[in-house]
């Protein structure tokens, strides 16, 4: 529900401004500029700094999908980054996967000779 209105407020101003400098001050090119500098700001904002904490803190919406051929174990949060750990049975590794904001720091450990669905 958070991101929706985020969205909503974002689209809002970008009408906002369209509509006070295209319709009513007449300046069509300031219009364009303005609404898509807002709209440029609020996607940049929302994918490098709101998303996970939308979904975090608030109980938005995110989606990941686990690779081709692994099984997917745990997920944790360690601040405000997603931590996924998957299990490769061909290679019989796991992998922690961190997915942080904007991913631009994205760390990644691997365990090797990790078997966690044998029992014993």
């Amino acid at each position: 529900m958070i991101t929706y209105f985020y969205w909503f407020v974002v689209i809002a101003l970008v009408a906002g401004s369209f509509y006070l400098f295209g319709f009513k001050l007449q300046n069509w090119k300031n219009a364009a500029i303005t609404s898509a500098l807002i709209f440029i700001i609020g996607l940049g904002a929302y994918y490098f700094h709101f998303q996970q904490i939308f979904v975090k803190r608030y109980g938005g919406v995110m989606s990941i999908s686990v690779p081709d051929g692994q099984l997917h174990l745990a997920a944790t949060w360690k601040d405000d980054n997603l931590w996924i750990e998957n299990y490769d049975p061909k290679t019989n590794t796991c992998h922690f996967t961190e997915y942080s904001r904007g991913n631009l720091l994205q760390g990644k450990v691997t365990i090797k000779d990790c078997n966690p669905l044998l029992r014993k």
